[in-house]
């Protein structure tokens, strides 16, 4: 990693986790494997972040940690990338126990719970899915129909899509606005 600690994949060590590498490396991350418009790519950075702001409109009552969960959903991804869930799928049950295996080192590692609730899952799951459809029908030219089939219908109540964080930005300040919503979560 860039801050010089060597992240052992098969047996991740909390210890070396850092924010920086895991905000540097979302940052450099494309969603939707770049298929989308604008000057830049759509980072999982800003997916994280985009994430973030829809748990916090689905349950405004969150618990700082809890929203430090949903910032920190796709954070395995600053080492092994995005991957599409069907891919995922093809790969296998060891591809899945690897991913949760970092997760929980990163979890560990920002004083959270190895594994969320069930609860907290299945509405980051939720906001992931949202996130999903916000970005498929802005920026990767899917049609609202076809978004619908995907990933569901929106719920009412969402803002306009224009006060959600949806335009792609540059990784530097992809990466500034991550570390900042991360020190806003973690030091309350």
């Amino acid at each position: 990693m860039l801050s010089g600690r060597r992240l052992d994949l098969l047996d991740p060590s909390p210890l070396d986790v850092e924010i920086d590498d895991i905000a540097h490396g979302l940052s450099r991350v494309a969603r939707w494997n770049g298929q989308t418009r604008g000057e830049w790519a759509f980072s999982v950075a800003q997916h994280s972040l985009l994430v973030e702001r829809l748990v916090g409109i689905l349950q405004p009552n969150l618990t700082l940690p809890q929203r430090l969960y949903a910032l920190l959903h796709d954070a395995p991804e600053y080492v092994v990338g995005d991957l599409i869930s069907p891919f995922k799928a093809a790969v296998g049950l060891d591809y899945k126990a690897f991913e949760h295996r970092l997760m929980a080192a990163i979890c560990l590692r920002f004083g959270l719970p190895p594994r969320p609730t069930a609860t907290l899952a299945r509405l980051v799951k939720r906001a992931d899915l949202l996130a999903a459809h916000l970005e498929a029908t802005e920026l990767a030219g899917f049609e609202e129909k076809e978004a619908n089939r995907y990933f569901g219908r929106l719920p009412q109540g969402l803002p306009p899509r224009a006060d959600l964080p949806l335009a792609p930005l540059p990784p530097g300040e992809v990466k500034a606005a991550f570390l900042a919503r991360w020190r806003a979560l973690s030091l309350g």
